[in-house]
């Protein structure tokens, strides 16, 4: 199966006349692959969701499926199909006729729709449960038969909404590798709206990023954290040090001293950011973008220490092992390095942040 090319152009919502909940949002899903939709709860994700399947109609811009405008296409048409958080089984139907119900609408012969019913239920690893009562089953059990309900109709578009919020945290692991197996064998494009990070890393080859009702970057998840576009990215994803200043020459001038940059920084002014974790404690005196600082404090998070740090005028924030954190105090001076290869230069704020 080839997967279905997917643009949202300038896609908005409003709601009650307020300001968008959906602001001109253009995005482009890879055909065959998956891609997350991203952010807290209100940004519009759900909404933008809810329009890819037609089950919203946007007050401006267009859905378009491998290049043809599918806005005003009804739902049963455009062939998304969106599997909600809660599942939404027919409790008053057997898992089977839960599986079928779209078969059986689009008027298949008996025969067919039986043997699709048992291939997608083996391929849910749930065979022999299609006569039971879906409400006797696990959260994870029917999570699988939406999923199942869903695939059996060859969808065009994969919709899945918080897939995994619902489950345990021990059967989350074992949905995400379900998801990411259908989906590689179907090859259906996929759209998954989620507010967690880590789980957005795990599903999707790319994610885009909403904020506010606008996507702020659309990157893969090691480009997400590492070279955000934003200070408001940056701080979504754990980034918590911001130092205005200036790239020049391949160094960046602030009040830190100068600091020797990676290549591809553009030069002018602007904010370097450096992931908690990439800062190290103790460097040996000849260490590139040394500096010293005092301890602020340090606080143990289980498997992590957060360390804040005053170097000067500047604060910085540190996360490290508990064996590398041992012995300090506030108080305490102590070097660190800011390695070149994980600086990154952000634009000037264009607006206030956050």
């Amino acid at each position: 199966m080839t997967g279905t090319a997917v643009r949202l152009d300038s896609l908005t919502r409003r709601f009650d006349g307020r300001a968008p909940a959906v602001d001109a949002l253009t995005l482009d899903l890879a055909p065959g692959r998956i891609t997350a939709l991203l952010g807290p709860s209100g940004c519009g994700k759900t909404t933008t969701l809810r329009m890819v399947a037609g089950l919203l109609e946007p007050d401006g811009g267009r859905v378009l499926f491998d290049g043809d405008d599918v806005t005003r296409t009804p739902p049963e048409a455009r062939r998304a199909v969106m599997v909600f958080q809660n599942q939404m089984l027919f409790r008053h139907m057997s898992v089977a006729r839960n599986v079928a119900f779209g078969l059986r609408m689009r008027g298949l012969p008996r025969a067919r729709i039986d043997a699709e019913v048992a291939r997608m239920l083996a391929l849910v690893q749930l065979d022999g449960a299609g006569a039971k009562d879906p409400a006797t089953l696990s959260g994870g059990q029917q999570q699988r038969v939406a999923l199942a309900r869903a695939l059996i109709l060859a969808p065009r578009v994969l919709l899945l909404d918080e897939p995994l919020s619902s489950l345990d945290p021990h059967l989350r692991g074992e949905m995400r590798d379900l998801i990411l197996r259908l989906q590689g064998e179907s090859g259906v494009t996929t759209l998954i709206v989620t507010h967690d990070q880590e789980e957005a890393a795990e599903l999707a080859q790319s994610i885009a990023l909403m904020l506010g009702g606008r996507l702020r970057q659309h990157a893969d998840a090691a480009t997400l954290y590492a070279r955000p576009a934003s200070r408001a990215v940056a701080a979504f994803f754990g980034g918590t040090n911001a130092v205005p200043g200036r790239a020049d020459g391949g160094r960046f001038l602030s009040a830190l001293g100068p600091l020797v940059l990676p290549g591809g920084v553009a030069e002018g002014p602007g904010l370097l950011t450096v992931r908690p974790e990439a800062i190290r404690l103790r460097p040996p005196p000849d260490a590139p973008n040394r500096i010293e600082a005092t301890v602020q404090s340090a606080t143990f998070l289980g498997p992590r220490v957060r360390v804040l740090l005053r170097a000067g005028e500047v604060a910085l924030t540190l996360t490290c092992a508990p064996a590398e954190a041992a012995g300090l105090d506030a108080g305490m001076a102590v070097a660190v390095t800011l390695p070149r290869d994980a600086l990154w230069v952000l634009p000037p704020e264009p607006e206030p942040f956050p």
